[in-house]
């Protein structure tokens, strides 16, 4: 059979799958579940293009992978075949532990077990799979392998992950503002004791990406239709779930029907092996194939949250600078009980707060080092005098209220 595949991808053409290994974890169940996971969650409730899956961005990320590393080869770095196969190995399957709708349910279905530790448990268990050799992508992806630049090129403030995601993301968006200048920041790539490095002629398209990554955030990633729709999910499994854990009959596929019966943390995980398996069959149809059972469901806000999300009855959003008092969010919530027929404590799935935050650059030890004319590794922050880059140095915090649009905020 003939392994070396070529996938026409709409953003960069056409993607080529290196070897017979690599297209056989592409081949694998676990990776063609991410077929069925949105990247952006419900974000096409806002951006209707925005249908594309962790599939494509995982086959994107692959493809820069595979030209940063032809970069930095060709200025003459040592970088081993069986180095290669594994950095690509490791960038493919950096997100093969998202749940359902990506980031939305991170912490609905689990408690405290972030994606990134669940693709930790999937890599290795597909390492057993295939006998061991996936062993040098997971000290890759895990951060032990001692060239840095490999795992940088994973998981840093300039990763091919961000390179794709902030190109995919703006391509079936329409958000063009967007853009990065991806292929010149590839090409300008370099190492400097076995850490990532970007040349000093590149220090504008840095700015850019920056820029266009803080952009994306605001406009698309928080836009506040997307905030208040995952918003309203997150709310529906949480009653869905307490119902389930009170006895309550409701009706879910097998996989989400699992998690919803029981409170699994990072121990759980470790204590039975066969909830991985389980959770590697859950995604995006379950929660929708859900949603439609639980319209009909005797429980009024599981079915009118159901109901509402299936129909695109969203919440509305109010943003502020800081913190909602107490007292008008109570307020908002007497008012909700009413209309509804609801009591105050069961109000609270209609009237929610939180905050959302947004910081293009925060080092925190993985800075965009630059390499200068004279040989020089600056932080990009302190390579230039561009004021843009060390504004957005600082961390944004929005809060927010989200209820029902039927329903006017009280004075």
């Amino acid at each position: 059979m003939n392994k070396r595949k070529i996938i026409n991808d709409p953003v960069y053409g056409f993607v080529t799958v290196p070897n017979d290994l690599i297209f056989d974890i592409i081949q694998h169940t676990y990776f063609q579940r991410l077929r069925r996971i949105k990247q952006l969650g419900l974000t096409d409730f806002v951006y209707p293009g925005a249908l594309h899956t962790r599939f494509h961005h995982a086959l994107g990320a692959m493809h820069l992978m595979d030209r940063a590393l032809n970069v930095l080869t060709e200025k003459g770095h040592m970088i081993f075949d069986a180095e290669r196969e594994a950095a690509l190995i490791a960038i493919l399957l950096h997100d093969i532990g998202h749940g359902p709708f990506s980031h939305t349910l991170e912490f609905s279905l689990f408690e405290n077990v972030k994606h990134e530790q669940i693709s930790s448990w999937a890599i290795n268990r597909l390492n057993q799979q295939f006998n061991g050799r996936l062993e040098l992508a997971i000290q890759i992806f895990e951060g032990r392998y001692h060239r840095k630049f490999l795992t940088q090129l994973v998981s840093s403030q300039l990763d091919a992950d961000r390179l794709d995601y902030l190109q995919r993301d703006c391509f079936f968006t329409g958000v063009h503002e967007g853009t990065i200048g991806a292929e010149r920041i590839i090409k300008m790539l370099n190492v400097v004791d076995e850490n990532l490095v970007v040349e000093e002629k590149a220090i504008y398209s840095i700015e850019n990406f920056l820029s266009a990554r803080r952009l994306m955030y605001w406009q698309v990633y928080l836009h506040k239709t997307a905030i208040s729709s995952e918003r309203m999910l997150i709310e529906t499994i949480r009653r869905a779930k307490t119902l389930t854990q009170e006895g309550e009959e409701v009706q879910a596929t097998p996989a989400l029907n699992f998690f919803l019966e029981r409170n699994i943390s990072a121990a759980s995980f470790k204590e039975d092996p066969d909830l991985l398996e389980v959770f590697m069959t859950l995604d995006d149809t379950d929660i929708w194939g859900s949603l439609k059972f639980w319209v009909e469901h005797d429980d009024l806000i599981l079915s009118k949250l159901s109901a509402m999300l299936l129909r695109r009855e969203l919440f509305q959003v109010q943003l502020y600078n800081e913190a909602p008092k107490a007292e008008q969010v109570k307020h908002l919530r007497n008012h909700v009980s009413e209309a509804l027929g609801i009591s105050q404590k069961e109000a609270k799935y209609f009237v929610a707060k939180g905050a959302v935050s947004n910081a293009a650059y925060i080092a925190q030890g993985q800075s965009i080092n630059i390499l200068t004319k004279s040989g020089e590794v600056l932080d990009v922050a302190k390579a230039t005098d561009l004021p843009n880059i060390k504004a957005m140095s600082k961390i944004v915090r929005k809060n927010y209220l989200c209820w029902p649009k039927s329903i006017s905020l009280p004075d």
